[in-house]
Order: structure tokens, then sequence, then C-alpha cells
């Protein structure tokens, strides 16, 4: 529910006024929050490729290779999304540092 409502705010903010092109904190904020949001969307992503990983895992040992062909897959994609967690982590970073100033 949380999320949501700061998503819808920062929209309405976006929709509605000209803050967001005038005034560069509340493009940092906006920014931040959106960031932030997709973060925690891809950690949760993270965590359910690494528990489907970790189902599959002793069945492969069986030697059932559809499904070390999945565990491969799986690896690829967590390991995308972690280098996208680095970069968007980068962009927020870089936000709080011109909100502390």
């Amino acid at each position: 529910m949380e999320k949501k409502v700061k998503i819808r705010l920062c929209a309405k903010i976006v929709a509605d006024t000209d803050l967001y092109e005038t005034d560069k904190e509340v493009q940092n904020l906006i920014d931040w929050v959106c960031l932030s949001e997709q973060i925690k969307e891809n950690n949760n992503t993270i965590r359910n490729l690494t528990g489907e990983y970790k189902k599959i895992e002793p069945k492969c040992r069986e030697g059932v290779r559809a499904r070390l062909e999945r565990m491969k897959e799986l690896c690829k994609e967590r390991n995308d999304l972690y280098e996208k967690q680095n970069g968007l982590k980068g962009q927020k970073c870089k936000i709080e540092n011109s909100l502390e100033r």
C-alpha cells in the first residue's frame, strides 16, 4: 500500500505541476523514490530466482539436463539483475549526495 501511495504522489506531482522540471530537489526526491522502489522490486525478484534455484539444485544432481539449463538461465537472470542493481544504487547514491548539499 505504501509503495502505491509514494508512486501515485510522485506521478501526481509530475503530471499536475511543473516542479519536476523547475525544482532540482523535487526532481531528485522523485527520482530517489522511483529508484528505491525499483531496487526493492529487483531484490524481490533476485530472492525469488535464488529460491527457485535452491529448489531445483538437488534435483539437478540427479542428472536432469533440462533443470541444469533452467539453472543456467536463472543464474544469468540473477546476474543481470545484480548488474542493474549496481547501476541503480549508483544513481541513488548520486541523488542522495546531491540532496545532502
